[in-house]
């Protein structure tokens, strides 16, 4: 398969795999130019996608002789990671007047690089709490290589597990096999109800609810808090949400408190005027 989709414009790709982090986690590999990633299809098949910027838009490369059905699946998939459809003309519109955000508006930076479910997202983000950025590779790749289904043309490649192959696991595996340590029980549990239909994860991506109570559904998982909450908001498109942590409080303080110590409410004030944009504005804002 050798498809290109359109985007919404303005698009830039290289903005969109450069978002933020995602695309150092498995089973992401690549660069800003050649994104890889392995997906499992519903159909139980495993292939990698292989996207690059093309003008206007993305090309998708995938291996030959997918079936209708799963070429679909494919082509909706590359759009969710990619945010094809968003429309951020409003957020480009009030950035090009701030020239903390006047490179934000002239690289098309606004979409955030999402993984194939909002389950692989929520699991990761659980993985970013409370450690360091190389923990949570590790932990990542663990849960890949644990519990993943191998990608055909190389095994040791493989795609990010199914709710239900991770509902099959146990907390004694998850914590001390995919050190996950004290997140274990929280992504075991998670797995366990998607996987029992107890909890249907992904119909939140196009859940027509207000943030605060999509916030509230998503605080109700175990093991999301209000940063990781906030974190998810901003993948689900809600940038009416800041994810607080260390790094957060730590430029907003030089930025506007001298090097201060400060609090989420000054984090908080600090992008009150962005309104439904603030965490854009906060995610993209220039802090040099």
């Amino acid at each position: 398969m050798d498809q290109h989709l359109s985007a919404r414009l303005p698009f830039s790709f290289a903005a969109v795999a450069d978002s933020h982090g995602w695309r150092q986690l498995a089973p992401f590999s690549g660069d800003r130019e050649d994104l890889r990633y392995i997906l499992r299809l519903a159909s139980g098949r495993v292939t990698e996608l292989r996207l690059t910027g093309a003008g206007a838009g993305v090309r998708v490369n995938t291996e030959d002789g997918l079936e209708p059905a799963e070429t679909a699946e494919v082509t909706a998939t590359v759009a969710w990671m990619l945010g094809l459809d968003q429309d951020l003309s409003p957020f480009y519109e009030a950035a090009r007047h701030e020239p903390k955000l006047a490179a934000a508006a002239a690289q098309a930076k606004g979409r955030i690089l999402r993984s194939a479910t909002l389950f692989e997202d929520v699991v990761k983000t659980i993985l970013t709490t409370n450690t360091a950025w190389a923990s949570t590779k590790r932990m990542v790749a663990n849960v890949v290589n644990l519990f993943g289904d191998p990608l055909p043309a190389d095994p040791a490649r493989r795609a990010f597990p199914a709710p239900a192959q991770l509902a099959a696991s146990d907390e004694a595996t998850l914590r001390n096999e995919a050190r996950l340590g004290y997140r274990a029980p929280y992504v075991l549990d998670l797995a366990q109800q998607v996987a029992a239909g107890a909890l249907d994860l992904e119909a939140l991506r196009t859940a027509d609810l207000p943030t605060p109570e999509l916030r509230r559904r998503l605080l109700a998982l175990k093991g999301v808090g209000p940063y990781a909450a906030a974190n998810l908001l901003m993948l689900l498109g809600r940038y009416d949400a800041i994810p607080i942590d260390s790094w957060a409080l730590t430029v907003v303080s030089k930025e506007w408190h001298g090097g201060a110590p400060i609090g989420p409410a000054e984090v908080q004030a600090a992008f009150a005027r962005w309104g439904q944009f603030k965490g854009l504005a906060y995610w993209f804002w220039d802090y040099a």
